[in-house]
């Protein structure tokens, strides 16, 4: 049986059994409806496939585990003990409180101590939670864990900068806010000259 076993689920509980495509696609249907418009209008007819499809995509990161990700690490640095840090990371995920989109770039900086992982790889731990059901907070955070955890480095700095659909596009419109968040580890948290030169580096 395909079930659902999620981080932060409460303790005790069942697993749930995943659903099937076909009751994906109903519920769907029901949504549709509920909205307003006929599922059985030609325009709609594909729409529950469409939809279901994108759902596998945009939630891929339920299926991925970042520390895989983060489990091939190079131990010839040369000497190197400055930090590593990737700018600009697209991050696309969804709100786990009305499922809107937001959207925004990812900051992520590491100092390594006796090795360094594929930069490739930092990026791929962002996209992994981004593409889960999130709020922003627990997203810096899971970020700097899983770096933190893997790598052991003397310390780690997450900055996200997203706006949230959910805030631009109903409730109070406001579209030019965005929203910043920060997790910082070791030397970050406790060196404020390596912390500012994070953040010049990041732009804020």
């Amino acid at each position: 049986m395909d079930t659902i076993t999620t981080p932060g689920t409460y303790e005790g509980a069942e697993p749930l059994k995943r659903p099937s495509r076909e009751e994906a696609e109903a519920a769907v249907r029901t949504l549709l409806a509920w909205a307003g418009d006929d599922p059985r209008r030609e325009g709609l007819l594909d729409t529950p496939k469409r939809v279901v499809k994108a759902y596998e995509e945009w939630f891929s990161g339920y299926q991925e585990d970042p520390v895989e990700y983060l489990s091939r690490t190079f131990d010839d640095v040369q000497g190197y003990d400055d930090l590593v840090m990737l700018r600009e990371i697209d991050v696309e995920s969804h709100c786990e409180h009305h499922m809107a989109p937001f959207l925004g770039k990812a900051y992520v900086a590491y100092q390594p101590t006796a090795s360094v992982v594929g930069i490739s790889k930092l990026a791929r731990v962002v996209e992994i939670f981004a593409k889960r059901l999130q709020t922003q907070e627990t997203m810096t955070a899971q970020i700097c864990d899983a770096i933190t955890e893997s790598l052991a480095p003397a310390g780690c700095a997450v900055l996200i900068d997203a706006k949230h659909q959910c805030m631009t596009t109903r409730g109070v419109h406001h579209p030019d806010v965005s929203t910043i968040t920060t997790q910082f580890t070791g030397v970050f948290k406790t060196d404020k000259d390596k912390r500012d030169r994070f953040l010049r580096l990041a732009g804020k």
